[in-house]
């Protein structure tokens, strides 16, 4: 990995490590509807001048229909029950169950008909992601949360859903205009939401949960984005996909430091067996690599580049 491309993966390992962080102060004050507006209306503030700059908006609200369908299950429905599961949950408990996206992707590739080849690596990260689960549902998180699991489990699916939406409608379009796209839409969707159930302030926050909305929405959304295209730019999709181990750990290390949450023996055992499993339930099946002619070599350039796209336009952030 190059100087540059060290630098993009720590930022990013941060900006997407402690959002969970910031989503638990925001929560202890303001209603999980409240804290998804104030956080993609600002981030959609930054990020759409740049993407009517760059005349990305247009080509994006074309494509309407898959672009309303992966807003709903990347932003809109998963930013509101990660805002309510944390209102139960430690911080760090919610970043390590976010882990298991890779192991839900398995099962929405099977749902939507496209099921991949699993070797033998693949069912036994599966299985070691499942146990991570149950220790940390079963062992380390009081039955009375089981309500926050259950949110966390509709994050989960939806982060998993969100990128095969992509994949399979939207692979050709820009990622920032997605992106900005998508955080407006739900900003939209979320004012009369508020204002219907009663979820505006009466009163004005604390000045740290002010400053946790913006660093939710300039930090960990607006930025983190920007960052993560650039990553896949420098060191490709596949390397930049080990973000996901990094997230976990950064965000189990900022709820002890800075919220002084319990961590047990059953939270260390769930996120090894958590981040072991994602890490074989996304290892590829090496094939025989046969000898390219131009025609050959062309068409996996042409792959290559299509799959970066994917990945840039990935959400999987909290």
């Amino acid at each position: 990995m190059t100087r540059r491309g060290l630098i993009l993966f720590a930022a990013l390992g941060i900006a997407w490590g402690i959002p969970y962080l910031f989503i638990k102060i925001a929560v202890s004050e303001l209603e999980p509807a409240m804290v998804v507006l104030a956080r993609s209306g600002l981030a959609a503030i930054l990020l759409l001048p740049l993407a009517f700059f760059r005349r990305e908006v247009a080509q994006v609200v074309r494509r309407w229909k898959p672009m309303l369908a992966y807003t709903i299950v990347e932003i809109i429905l998963p930013w509101y029950f990660l805002s309510a599961a944390e209102q139960r949950l430690p911080s760090s408990t919610a970043g390590l169950l976010l882990a298991t996206v890779p192991l839900a992707g398995v099962g929405i590739a099977f749902a939507m008909g496209r099921p991949e080849r699993l070797s033998r690596a693949n069912w036994l990260g599966i299985a070691l992601g499942m146990l991570g689960v149950a220790a940390l549902v079963g062992l380390d998180i009081a039955g009375s949360d089981l309500i926050a699991v259950a949110q966390m489990a509709v994050v989960v699916i939806g982060y998993a859903l969100g990128p095969a939406i992509l994949a399979r409608w939207m692979s050709d379009l820009p990622g920032v205009g997605v992106v900005a796209v998508s955080l407006a839409a739900t900003a939209v969707v979320y004012v009369p939401f508020v204002l219907l159930t009663g979820g505006w302030p009466t009163v004005m926050p604390s000045a740290s949960v002010i400053l946790s909305i913006v660093v939710l929405a300039v930090i960990c959304s607006a930025l983190a984005f920007l960052l993560m295209v650039a990553l896949v730019s420098e060191i490709g999709p596949v390397k930049a996909t080990a973000i996901t181990y990094v997230n976990p750990a950064v965000a189990i290390i900022a709820g002890v430091v800075v919220l002084g949450e319990r961590v047990t023996v059953w939270t260390i055992v769930g996120f090894v067996f958590v981040l072991a499993g994602s890490f074989l339930v996304t290892r590829r099946r090496r094939e025989p690599v046969a000898a390219e002619g131009p025609e050959e070599a062309c068409a996996e350039q042409d792959a290559s580049l299509a799959a970066a796209r994917v990945r840039s336009t990935e959400v999987d952030s909290p």
